[in-house]
């Protein structure tokens, strides 16, 4: 009889335990729970801390309260106002705010969650990026693109619970084929400044040799009113150096031909001695 009301107490202690573990759960920060009772929602706890409940009749579902990430898993493509085609690669931060909202919404489902999330995210930028151009999406209008879409989707999205911390756009791209258009306009245009650049180069160097011949001209002029035996002395010289450019020119002269008269005399001109 003893062993018998001894096994009793112990199953009965182990039914005890198990019915108290039954009954306590709790809920960190990172987490919210619903309480439900016979499949009818009859608690939320946001707060962390330690929690009953009852075994059988009632059961809980925790649900993560953290920031969430969601990729875009290929670019979108989006029409600008110039009808041009662009791919849009982006992502999003979003929490669960509205614990029992959201599971009546997409019965706490994450994927459901995320599914309406990128749908309301694609639609505003759609929309904004329909009312800018090229340059705008690109770089011009970047950040307000963001801040709009983000608290349109944000006010969408409330109604499921859900709140929008952030809306990020990773990279716009031109499709392949305005890649190409585009590069081959940004080469013209480099090749067609670059001419103008070295036609500009170019006019102004003939324009400083110009000037140098018209001073080195006047410099020789004044030169030669100054000494008219200088003068001659130097036409010789460019006489000479046209003459004899190359090493295999011969010319046949006389030599008492004036041609030779600063070569036989190079004191020609001076005064002589008194």
């Amino acid at each position: 009889m003893m062993k018998r009301a001894t096994g009793i107490a112990v199953i009965g202690a182990v039914l005890v335990v198990l019915i108290l573990a039954m009954s306590v759960y709790t809920v960190d920060q990172r987490k919210a729970a619903i309480k439900f009772q016979l499949g009818e929602v009859i608690d939320v706890q946001t707060e962390p801390g330690l929690y009953f409940l009852v075994p059988l009749m009632q059961n809980v579902k925790l649900f993560d309260t953290r920031i969430q990430t969601l990729e875009a898993r290929e670019p979108e493509r989006f029409i600008t106002s110039e009808n041009r085609n662009v791919l849009v690669d982006s992502f999003v931060k979003w929490r669960v705010v509205d614990v029992r909202q959201y599971y009546v919404s997409v019965r706490g489902d994450s994927l459901q969650a995320e599914s309406r999330i990128s749908q309301t995210v694609n639609d505003a930028l759609r929309a904004e990026f329909a009312k800018r151009t090229v340059h705008d999406v690109v770089s011009g209008e970047r950040d307000q693109i963001m801040r709009t879409v983000a608290e349109r989707v944000d006010a969408d999205l409330r109604r499921i619970g859900v709140a929008v911390i952030d809306v990020r756009l990773k990279r716009v791209d031109f499709v392949p084929e305005i890649s190409s258009n585009v590069y081959d306009r940004m080469n013209s245009e480099r090749k067609r400044v670059a001419n103008e650049l070295r036609a500009t180069g170019q006019a102004e160097g003939e324009k400083i040799k110009a000037d140098a011949d018209r001073q080195r001209q006047v410099i020789v002029a004044e030169a030669f009113g100054r000494n008219p035996e200088f003068f001659s002395f130097y036409r010789s010289m460019e006489a000479y150096r046209s003459s004899l450019r190359s090493k295999g020119d011969v010319m046949v002269l006389d030599p008492s031909s004036d041609f030779f008269k600063y070569l036989k005399n190079p004191g020609r001109g001076k005064s002589s001695a008194p």
